[in-house]
């Protein structure tokens, strides 16, 4: 079984635990009302995150395509990568 490594700052994040089910679509459909209220609660926890900045980045880096990172959604990261 390969272990997943985390970054240092990953363990630091404070979307650690059973909130993080608000930083990605559920696989079921989700209306968009739902999806502004789930990326809400997921901005609230990363603006109390002491990690917000490189969290932010390494999505960047990696050119996460899923879930808010770093405070961001997919369409916000996108304008900040260009």
């Amino acid at each position: 079984m390969k272990s997943i490594l985390l970054q240092q700052w990953q363990t630091k994040a404070a979307c650690r635990g059973p909130q993080s089910l608000v930083f990605f679509p559920p696989s079921q459909f989700e209306r968009k009302e739902e999806r502004i209220e789930r990326e809400r609660r997921a901005k609230a926890i990363c603006d109390l995150c002491a990690v917000q900045s490189d969290c932010l980045s390494h999505a960047i880096q990696v050119r996460e395509q899923h879930g808010i990172w770093g405070g961001l959604n997919e369409k916000e990261r996108q304008s900040v990568a260009v």
